[in-house]
């Protein structure tokens, strides 16, 4: 219920208020509605990247300045409502890498943890804490919190990657570090493919430990390992009517999400199929992998074709349609608020 006062009691408490501020003091009244908002309302805008137009002008990098150079040659996926920010959503920072033939993207670490959604060019690697793996379309890899990791193609073709890092979250914190190694690339000390065979295979060492700490120990979740098992699920159940068809990338050692910090996870729709309105308290970055999907976003109507990249913002209602037969990835901050007690959704 809101009352109005004299203009004299408003004098009166605005004299008091300057008497607050040179003592770095403020009324919490004044500002307990911005405080504490009823329900979410996020500043961000929902949007969509279509690969189509961004790619010529992140292959236009390519000729500027090379991947040492530039140290990561990405273009910053950059919420239209909030310009300059490098948000895709409010925790999120998404982006479009790119790797030439021959090149390394040089070795660093950082607090922030990082995830790929291979686009294109097989035939290009990610190394992680001495562990070298290749990066093929629809791959979804991981770089864990203060893991070292290079970036290189040594293929004959470009290639083209979606990051998404919880940098926001991290910098909130202030809590963020970065070093760069001394050789360009680091020293290959484990056999491609040896996490996958110690954690990925339905066996685990007989003293499981992760050396990513809450992270998983997988760092490479590959399509051709993802796809067959959704699409098999897909064949033998029936769709959430608010998800459709999704499994979620797990940490083989703990059942939780892959990242403490970054939920990822797989969608199919059938053609025709469409789901329920929800909302959810988490921004979500969907990257299609196929097919086609026409998505209402708080009643404005969107379309994502095949590696098209899509912001949806925190507490919007969210409708989903394949036009055609669809598989769609999907990150978003969900675990960490998980992990605070804060996550909630709606489902109409």
């Amino acid at each position: 219920m809101q009352t109005t006062v004299s203009e004299g009691v408003a004098a009166t408490r605005q004299k008091y208020y300057d008497t607050l501020a040179p003592q770095s003091l403020a009324p919490l009244w004044e500002v307990l509605k911005g405080l504490v908002p009823t329900e979410p309302k996020s500043k961000f805008a929902p949007h969509v990247w279509h690969f189509a137009k961004t790619k010529p002008l992140l292959m236009a990098a390519g000729d500027l300045l090379t991947a040492e150079e530039a140290e990561r040659r990405v273009l910053v996926l950059e919420n239209p409502a909030m310009p300059g920010g490098s948000r895709i959503t409010a925790t999120m920072y998404a982006g479009l890498q790119l790797i030439m033939p021959g090149e390394i993207a040089p070795a660093h670490r950082h607090t922030a943890s990082a995830l790929r959604m291979v686009l294109e060019g097989n035939g290009g690697f990610t190394a992680v804490a001495g562990e070298k793996t290749e990066m093929k379309r629809g791959d979804f890899i991981i770089t864990p919190s203060m893991g070292w990791h290079d970036h290189g193609q040594e293929n004959h073709s470009p290639v083209i990657w979606v990051d998404g890092l919880d940098l926001h979250m991290v910098n909130f914190y202030e809590a963020a570090f970065m070093d760069h190694m001394n050789d360009k690339s680091q020293i290959l000390t484990r056999a491609e493919g040896q996490s996958v065979s110690e954690y990925g295979s339905g066996l685990g060492p007989m003293t499981p430990h992760s050396p990513f700490g809450l992270t998983t120990p997988i760092f490479n979740y590959a399509y051709d390992r993802s796809r067959p098992a959704l699409m098999q699920v897909a064949g033998n159940t029936q769709p959430d009517a608010h998800l459709g068809y999704a499994l979620r990338y797990l940490n083989p050692l703990t059942g939780d999400w892959a990242m403490p910090t970054i939920a990822a996870w797989l969608s199919h729709l059938p053609k025709g199929l469409e789901t329920k309105p929800m909302r959810s308290t988490d921004g979500q970055t969907i990257v299609v992998l196929e097919g086609e999907l026409t998505l209402e976003l708080d009643g404005k109507t969107f379309t994502a074709g095949e590696s098209d990249v899509v912001g949806v913002p925190a507490w919007v209602w969210k409708k989903v349609r394949a036009s055609k037969d669809a598989i769609y990835f999907t990150f978003s901050d969900r675990s960490a608020q998980e992990k605070l007690g804060i996550y909630r959704e709606e489902r109409q």
